[in-house]
């Protein structure tokens, strides 16, 4: 595991600047404490952080061939190099160390572009080709790990993360209007899009390739799909579930590959739990385990995480989290240098902070809910389906609901159902957990016409800012969504929802948010699930295997039965959720006020004072909750402090 970045000049000629790519690289460091390296070659520069998962002694990054032509560096972990390094051994390829990115550098050499195609594993891959002058990109065909770009002003530059990537020559801190939409309407931003106009994400599953003389060449080499209707599976549900077991064991045993010593973030739910099971009998030693927990009852799991734990004899920890929130929600807001609006952040990087005190190495369960039918919102698409039109009409008698501040109350499933239930199913499941609708966000978003010109907006220490108003009516926030949706019409209906989920949710929230604090503690999070060998079979069930009436993730739970005690198979889904409507309406609502106040606000100069303080307003009235509004709100405002200007 570790952190890249690199530096080229499009002219295919100069070198890159040393002391610029040394910074990009130095401000990866938590990505990899172990050890820095840096190749330039020609026109382009290569440079990693590295963290010692395997072969600690000979595997520092970049690594090249046996002439030194061609190098790579590597964020991620390929678990199946060892069969690769077999057969390129064979093809004459000589080694000199034993890990998993030397495999790498002669598997490009062997099969060109195609080498990404071969990998299992999670990985943001770069090879500079220097006697061709050629850079190649890859990420892995889930997005587990992040890579980020940009071409403009003569350099082509990227980095495992945008704190990275501002420090490369000539970046302009000026925000996408599309991505502050996109931002608004979900909470977290969909490649390729970036907080920053400069800057893009590479999709998961797809290549940049660069030559002199061209653009930037990004395409798709792998896609995640589900299957046509008439190509599901028919075998009886026991079979399939001794299959998932089956594919669930060769996965972890994958993932437990490391010369460190790997633990389990233990959430007390079916996916963690299961993962903690399988790693428990297929690692031959004791794992560690790692628990967060909340005060509030509704919230808390870590009675169940210690029935798995005690169960499986791991050496449990546990950590439990209280409503002083403020100073964390500063912290990790230079953690995460490009705004994220998932409130489960903060549960997740204190559990990481605690794991990274005891391994180096963690296995997480990303990925099961949107395989096998884990949320909520699938049954209520199912639900939609059947009565959608006439639940529209219950909408005036669900609006008088109190609101709760439990977590995924009655109240709150029943209002955001109504609203939503009529709609077509992609606009319907997106209803479930859209935070600003579009009016909502018309009304937050200063309209162009009332931003200055730029070059007179910009402060003293401050770079111009953005008309965010101005591509409001053309853009369209559910774009990334409409474009899968397209390639899967022949999947049944609810596969292709989850589809949704797992191409652009998932990457845009859940894996960015396990990275971003599993690496701000030099903590490796590893996601099982997330795996070519288990993702075929899930992408392959039937919608009755997944999801039927109120019950969610069916075989899942079958396949774990055996492994996990009763109450974890049929207890409701907690996670990493926190208390936020609660502590927004208490103990943090002072904060909230402080930093999202209409002084703040003005001097930003992005979102309407009047606007938000009349959300911040209806949520402590108690009358809605509004909590994923504020805390996403809150998220931004933060990092436009801290990453939406110019450093001083």
């Amino acid at each position: 595991m570790c952190g890249i970045c690199g530096l080229l000049s499009l002219d295919g000629e100069t070198p890159p600047d040393r002391a610029v790519l040394e910074a990009m690289n130095a401000a990866l460091t938590h990505r990899g404490p172990d050890s820095a390296g840096l190749v330039v070659r020609g026109a382009g520069g290569l440079a990693a952080r590295r963290l010692s998962i395997i072969d600690l002694e000979g595997g520092d990054q970049p690594i090249g061939n046996e002439d030194d032509t061609v190098h790579v560096a590597q964020n991620g972990e390929i678990y199946n190099f060892q069969e690769l390094r077999d057969r390129l051994e064979r093809a004459g390829h000589v080694f000199r160390t034993r890990c998993d990115t030397e495999v790498l550098v002669h598997l490009y050499e062997e099969e060109g572009d195609g080498f990404a195609q071969a990998l299992r594993g999670m990985f943001a891959v770069s090879v500079w080709d220097a006697r061709r002058r050629r850079l190649v990109l890859a990420r892995d065909r889930f997005g587990i790990k992040p890579l980020y770009w940009r071409a403009d002003d003569g350099v082509l530059a990227f980095a495992s993360e945008l704190k990275s990537l501002v420090l490369s020559p000539g970046f302009s801190r000026d925000l996408d209007p599309h991505a502050l939409e996109s931002f608004l309407a979900f909470n977290s931003i969909p490649a390729p899009l970036t907080m920053f106009a400069a800057a893009r994400t590479l999709p998961p599953g797809h290549l940049l390739t660069w030559e002199p003389g061209r653009e930037p060449d990004v395409r798709a080499y792998a896609a995640v799909r589900p299957v046509d209707a008439d190509d599901v599976h028919r075998e009886p549900e026991e079979e399939l579930a001794r299959e998932l077991d089956r594919r669930l064991r060769d996965s972890v045993r994958a993932h437990l590959i490391a010369d460190v010593p790997v633990g389990v973030l233990l959430s007390g739910g079916v996916d963690s739990g299961t993962l903690c099971a399988l790693a428990a009998q297929e690692s031959g030693t004791r794992i560690s385990t790692f628990s967060v927990g909340f005060e509030e009852r509704s919230f808390d799991e870590l009675e169940r995480a210690r029935a798995v734990a005690e169960r499986y004899g791991t050496d449990h920890h546990e950590v439990v989290v209280r409503p002083d929130a403020a100073e964390l929600l500063i912290r990790l807001s230079e953690v995460f240098d490009e705004p994220l609006g998932d409130s489960s952040a903060l549960p997740t990087y204190l559990v990481a902070e605690l794991a990274a005190g005891h391994v180096k190495v963690a296995l997480s369960g990303e990925g099961g809910d949107e395989l096998f039918g884990g949320y909520h919102t699938y049954v209520a698409d199912l639900l939609a389906a059947r009565i959608g039109r006439p639940a529209r009409l219950m909408a005036p008698l669900v609006g008088r609901l109190p609101s709760s501040s439990r977590r995924v109350s009655l109240d709150y499933m029943a209002k955001r159902f109504v609203r939503a239930a009529h709609l077509p199913p992609l606009e319907a499941h997106h209803g479930w957990k859209e935070i600003f609708s579009d009016e909502a966000r018309a009304g937050l978003l200063r309209p162009a016409a009332d931003v200055p010109d730029a070059a007179s907006a910009a402060s003293p220490g401050q770079t111009p800012g953005v008309s965010p108003g101005a591509a409001s009516d053309a853009f369209d926030p559910l774009g990334a969504y409409r474009e899968r949706w397209e390639h899967t019409a022949r999947a049944e209906p609810l596969a292709r929802l989850q589809d949704l989920d797992l191409g652009v949710y998932l990457p845009s929230d859940l894996l960015v948010k396990t990275d971003r604090a599993s690496m701000a503690h030099s903590l490796e999070a590893r996601v099982p699930f997330l795996d070519p060998v288990v993702a075929e079979l899930a992408m392959a069930l039937p919608t009755k295997a997944k999801v039927r009436g109120w019950s969610k993730k069916r075989l899942l739970k079958r396949a774990a039965a055996p492994l996990l005690p009763a109450e974890t198979i049929r207890g409701r889904k907690r996670g990493f959720s926190i208390p936020a409507a609660a502590w927004l309406r208490g103990e943090l609502a002072p904060f909230a006020r402080e930093v999202l106040s209409p002084a703040h606000l003005r001097e930003q100069d992005v979102l309407r004072p009047e606007a938000v303080t009349r959300v911040l307003d209806r949520h402590v009235a108690g009358t809605e909750d509004l909590s994923r509004q504020i805390w996403g709100l809150l998220t931004f405002t933060l990092w436009y402090d801290r990453w939406g200007r110019a450093a001083r």
